[in-house]
């Protein structure tokens, strides 16, 4: 029989090569953060994976120097086309 080893980062937060005390050590906000800056969840949902509002989740980011708002060329054209222009 032949065997398999498959390593994988023990947390979100090796992912995005970070230490877990970085994120104050809760591998939820380290999954939320990578999840929304990979553009997957909202900064909604993302407030609610890492058990907090939304106001929280913003203030958390930018004090850690990361990213708030993620802007694409696709959200500026949504945003053009909402506003007509």
């Amino acid at each position: 029989m032949t065997s398999h080893t498959i390593m994988r980062p023990e947390s979100p937060a090796a992912t995005l090569q970070q230490s877990p005390s970085a994120f104050g050590g809760d591998d939820n906000l380290a999954e939320a953060i990578h999840r929304y800056q990979q553009g997957t969840i909202s900064q909604e949902r993302a407030a609610e994976l890492a058990g907090m509002n939304r106001r929280d989740f913003i203030r958390t980011m930018a004090q850690k120097g990361l990213d708030v708002f993620i802007v694409t060329e696709e959200t500026i054209a949504h945003e053009l086309k909402l506003r007509g222009q």
